[in-house]
């Protein structure tokens, strides 16, 4: 009896997590408890219904990521209304403003909080830091970026003087830059995820200033998304390092929402959860 039980175990064991992770980034668009008029949001914010939180978390549940990088969450009661603590650990940035960045990790996975990087914030703007965990395992450990850059230079030139957005784009550009440049010099794998307001096809030099820092390899290249009817990508997942090998670009998904009618835009998110399959070692 003693093989048939020792073989029972195994298949009742959860998945490892160093066979496969799957690594997502969502940004939910305003997520927010706060009532009707709350000063802290725009005028055209509409806050959740409770039906909606509750599509919400079903979708969440779909996705099944074992680490989502957030972005638009305002603060942990927000982020849990969508990914259950009782599922997900969280950990968002330290930022005073009501569209945090952040993860949150499958409960069971091992994850190191470092400190955020802050250069993505810049001086009197409303901008984000970048939310930055390192997931640790017996076999490795993988450094994660969650980011959510400037909005208003998808595809300008970073030095368009007419396009007021595109110097501060550059600006976040030259601090992911360097976040780069550390990873490198660590020899850690890692992996910037979220939402980066650019598209990043036809050569665009956003993305080959990025690649001259190190060696990246992108999820999202050469594809489009399917997402409120389609588009180019602005919601990336790029590996650097080790995970360059890691990553399996041929499971890249958009989990598209089943509700179609244009309220749901607002109602669910602007953004479809985007998703991708890592392969990483024992």
């Amino acid at each position: 009896m003693a093989p048939i039980i020792a073989l029972l175990a195994l298949l009742l064991a959860p998945p490892s997590m160093a066979a496969e992770l799957k690594l997502a980034t969502w940004n939910l668009d305003w997520l927010t408890l706060r009532p009707v008029g709350d000063p802290a949001l725009p005028a055209d914010v509409h806050p959740r219904r409770p039906e909606d939180l509750a599509r919400l978390r079903a979708y969440a549940a779909i996705l099944a990521a074992d680490v989502v990088a957030l972005q638009e969450v305002d603060g942990p009661a927000a982020a849990q209304a969508v990914f259950p603590p009782e599922a997900y650990v969280l950990h968002l940035t330290g930022d005073r403003v009501v569209q945090r960045v952040g993860f949150a990790v499958r409960r069971g996975l091992n994850f190191i909080a470092n400190p955020d990087l802050a250069a993505l914030e810049l001086p009197g703007s409303r901008l984000r830091s970048g939310a930055d965990i390192t997931l640790t395992w017996p076999g490795g450990r993988l450094r994660l970026l969650a980011v959510h850059l400037k909005q208003g230079c998808r595809q300008d030139r970073l030095t368009d003087p007419t396009r007021a957005a595109c110097p501060v784009l550059r600006t976040q550009l030259a601090a992911l830059q360097g976040w780069v440049a550390q990873r490198r010099a660590e020899g850690v794998a890692f992996v910037l995820l979220g939402d980066f307001n650019r598209w990043m096809e036809s050569g665009d030099p956003f993305y080959a200033a990025l690649q001259q820092t190190a060696g990246l390899t992108r999820a999202t290249e050469g594809r489009s998304s399917p997402c409120w009817g389609g588009g180019g990508f602005i919601d990336h997942i790029i590996a650097g390092g080790a995970a360059r090998g890691w990553m399996r670009p041929e499971t890249l998904r958009v989990l598209v929402y089943r509700e179609t009618a244009g309220e749901w835009r607002e109602r669910l998110s602007d953004h479809c959860p985007v998703s991708v399959r890592f392969s990483v070692p024992d």
